[in-house]
């Protein structure tokens, strides 16, 4: 082997050295928002993901993802310096612009209300669990149970139907009253003593007026109720129970609006507390939202109104990061080159 030759062998390890030496370690911190940041098989993937890889491969940046349990703990972990940068559905805000440095924006979102589908939010039975007219309905129950006896003391002696002690006329005295509202008539069983012809005359004649107004009440709380569980904006959320993540852009929203919220640190303990029906809506990042609806949640979550507050999502890193540059520029050439587009297209279509 000559030395020409040598000398060329030597020459490309020793640039395959350079080359590996010269891929820089990063870490990268997450946490888990399909569709934009997510574990599948043990694999973490999502859209913020997969565009953080195709920056990365084209800086040749080698990158040890961390995902952390809390939204806020991917800024602990920057402020702390164990990690580089952070990924997820990261909103760009002036306040947060103040502490970190930001890519360019890499998703145009903004927030939206969801809530259960139209029509699933009231039933018949909701109205008549309703702890007001519950209450009616005892009373009616007792109002019967009292005409019934009372008619059993103007009727014990004239009819065999109410011979008997008070204890064994209770129900069938009951049942008397209960016939008596209901079909408006005393069948065979009509009164025959004074007293209880002229009271069976006030119990028929009040019975018109007990069911209609019956009827009227059920029918007005589905009424209402049906308005009250139209949702189509924030104003329509007070009377609500609304859930939203805690420090995030939702929440600051909420409170700037003095709407009362329950706030969570998990998405999923959200999504669960929403689906067990605790929380009456959800006010959070509309893709998010979006994209739960048409998987997980689908046909028992729906978004309604408009985005409202458009926020970009981006990469953020420690304020004065050297990182910064480099990155956007490798985001530039991704969207130029269409990566981008490909990469969207497969976390949310066209």
């Amino acid at each position: 082997m000559t030395v020409r030759r040598i000398l060329l062998i030597l020459s490309c390890v020793f640039s395959c050295l350079a080359v590996q030496a010269a891929a820089q370690s990063l870490t990268l911190t997450t946490v888990t928002r399909e569709p934009f940041s997510l574990a599948r098989d043990g694999v973490d993937t999502g859209f913020s993901i997969d565009l953080w890889n195709e920056i990365a491969d084209a800086l040749n940046y080698e990158t040890e993802i961390v995902r952390v349990g809390q939204f806020g703990e991917m800024f602990e972990m920057l402020d702390a310096g164990t990690a580089d940068i952070a990924a997820a559905n990261i909103s760009i805000t002036a306040a947060r612009e103040a502490s970190y440095d930001f890519t360019q924006p890499i998703f145009a979102a903004g927030l939206q209300i969801m809530v259960r589908p139209t029509g699933t939010g009231i039933s018949v039975w909701s109205v008549i669990l309703n702890p007001q007219l519950l209450l009616a309905v005892v009373g009616a129950f007792a109002a019967l149970m009292a005409c019934g006896m009372l008619m059993w003391v103007f009727e014990r002696r004239d009819q065999e139907y109410f011979k008997g002690t008070a204890r064994e006329s209770a129900f069938p005295a009951f049942w008397w009253a209960l016939n008596l509202v209901v079909n408006g008539g005393f069948e065979e069983r009509m009164p025959r003593s004074p007293m209880g012809r002229v009271f069976g005359v006030l119990l028929v004649v009040s019975s018109l007026f007990i069911v209609s107004i019956f009827v009227a009440t059920i029918t007005a709380n589905m009424t209402v109720g049906a308005i009250k569980s139209n949702v189509s904006g924030l104003n329509d959320l007070y009377d609500k129970r609304v859930g939203t993540i805690s420090g995030s852009t939702a929440a600051d929203t909420l409170e700037t609006r003095d709407l009362r919220y329950v706030d969570f640190n998990s998405l999923d303990t959200m999504l669960d507390a929403f689906e067990i029906g605790y929380l009456d809506a959800i006010v959070f990042d509309a893709p998010i939202l979006a994209y739960y609806a048409n998987t997980r949640g689908r046909g028992k979550a729906e978004l309604v109104g408009s985005v409202f507050l458009p926020e970009n999502y981006g990469f953020v890193m420690q304020s004065g990061s050297p990182l910064a540059e480099d990155i956007n520029r490798a985001l530039l050439r991704l969207v130029e080159d269409g990566t981008y587009d490909n990469i969207r297209r497969k976390w949310f279509g066209n």
